[in-house]
């Protein structure tokens, strides 16, 4: 069988990644983006699909009757009908471990920035104000230590682990939390609202999920009694992004660090845009995965979920047809 192979959205991978060809009798096609409109007449004859952000639904998938694979060039699969696969036959692959020191590196990163006030420190030398002080250092906002600090991460995958690692390494304590509404996880396990109400900084890196959509919102604010650092280099909607504001607003958390939102890329009028402005804000834009290295190992692993399921013998499933 020759396999015509459709890739939607080359441009969601840097262009010095290298894509190399599956070693089976194909045609190639790839496009650099593909709005939702165009999937059912760029798939009308694909057998095998590959898409990043693209949504795969069931409409888009009722136009490809030949389609047998969706080959996912990321972790996430929101944006893919499960159930319409799984009706249609159609297999689901996704990436599996391939930033698991991209995406902690860039958490800590993010945490390093908020607690060493590296930004606003390095505004106010840009500025003028430590070379108009007169002193040898210059005092602007307060700088807190990692060492002894509580980690509370909710996500207990590779990347939760890791950042459980680099935790220690800075002296930190890391807690996993209990997934949201369940008390029978085990002992390795923090109840939620604990690692809430006990934690100096909070770090995301769990699916979204219906169950985890806006899993922290102004009650879950409300909750952190230490006033921690938010982090999310994980997905967006898992956060309120509403509430977020008010959260820095009324002085709930001591302040933010995201790589994802709810909209990418954000229109102009999205809140947490109107807070670039703040010393103890950073939103870099959905880049904790992009290391080169990491992307190269995404691409491979990509191409090798094809190979496999040419072969018979298909790996990472998340639909299984």
């Amino acid at each position: 069988m020759r396999h015509r192979i459709v890739f939607l959205d080359r441009d969601t991978l840097a262009p010095h990644v290298a894509v190399r060809r599956p070693a089976f009798d194909h045609d190639w096609i790839e496009y650099e983006r593909t709005a939702a409109d165009q999937v059912a007449e760029r798939l009308a004859d694909a057998t095998i699909a590959i898409t990043n952000k693209v949504p795969m639904l069931a409409d888009a998938l009722a136009g490809a009757p030949s389609l047998s694979m969706i080959a996912v060039a990321a972790t996430g699969t929101d944006m893919i009908d499960k159930a319409a696969c799984a009706t249609r036959g159609i297999i689901v692959s996704n990436i599996r471990g391939y930033a698991r020191s991209s995406v902690p590196e860039h958490t800590f990163a993010l945490i390093l920035a908020l607690s060493r006030a590296v930004v606003p420190y390095h505004d106010d030398v840009r500025d003028g104000a430590w070379q108009r002080s007169g002193l040898f250092c210059h005092f602007g906002p307060r700088i807190a230590d990692l060492a002894g600090c509580r980690l509370g991460i909710i996500g207990e995958g590779v990347i939760g682990r890791a950042v459980a690692d680099i935790g220690r390494g800075f002296g930190m304590e890391p807690v996993f939390a209990a997934h949201k509404g369940r008390d029978d996880m085990g002992e390795l396990y923090t109840p939620f609202e604990t690692v809430l109400e006990t934690s100096d900084v909070i770090t995301l890196h769990c699916p979204l999920t219906p169950e985890t959509r806006s899993m922290i919102a102004m009650p879950e604010f409300r909750r952190m009694l230490r006033r921690p650092l938010l982090i999310n280099t994980a997905r967006g909607g898992l956060v309120d992004e509403t509430d977020l504001v008010r959260a820095l607003d009324d002085g709930l958390i001591a302040g933010a660090g995201f790589d994802v939102l709810t909209a990418e890329p954000p229109p102009d009028d999205h809140p947490l845009l109107a807070l670039l402005g703040r010393p103890n804000f950073i939103l870099t834009p959905h880049v904790a995965w992009a290391s080169d290295g990491a992307m190269q190992t995404l691409a491979d692993q990509l191409i090798d979920n094809i190979e496999a399921f040419a072969a018979g013998r298909p790996v990472n499933l998340v639909v299984d047809g």
